[in-house]
């Protein structure tokens, strides 16, 4: 990965008042729940980053995408450094399906003060700045 952080997207979908979140495996944070995302790609706009690792990860459509906060992640032991930019939108349409089933264990719809244990390094530090998407 070298010696500079990437940028990673985060993406808040918004359904019924809940979050999805995926139960992460085969990459750093094996175990971990975290937001559909990935890479921003090079000359990538980010709600076109959002909309492609949506349809990527889960194959549902989003719709209203705004900008949220951003996290400094820093993986010491994985030696990764993510800045991480979160999107919120709403779901639009489609049923969230395993689509990367190497990388993903399971969707599950979470109300925000209700999240699972186990959370993935950047919603951990998200939530450590009292972030809500619902403010």
């Amino acid at each position: 990965m070298g010696d500079h952080p990437r940028v990673g997207i985060g993406v808040i979908v918004i359904k019924d008042n809940k979050v999805l979140l995926g139960k992460r495996k085969g990459s750093h944070g094996e175990g971990t729940w975290s937001f559909p995302g990935g890479h921003l790609e090079f000359n990538e706009q980010l709600e076109d980053c959002a909309r492609r690792e949506l349809r990527e990860e889960t194959g549902i459509e989003i719709k209203s995408i705004r900008l949220g906060t951003f996290t400094n992640d820093i993986f010491h032991e994985e030696g990764k450094h993510y800045i991480t930019l979160y999107l919120i939108a709403e779901h639009e349409a489609g049923e969230e399906k395993i689509m990367e089933p190497d990388k993903c264990e399971k969707w599950q719809w979470f109300e925000w003060n209700n999240l699972p244990e186990q959370l993935f390094l950047p919603l951990k530090n998200l939530l450590k700045n009292n972030y809500s998407p619902f403010k």
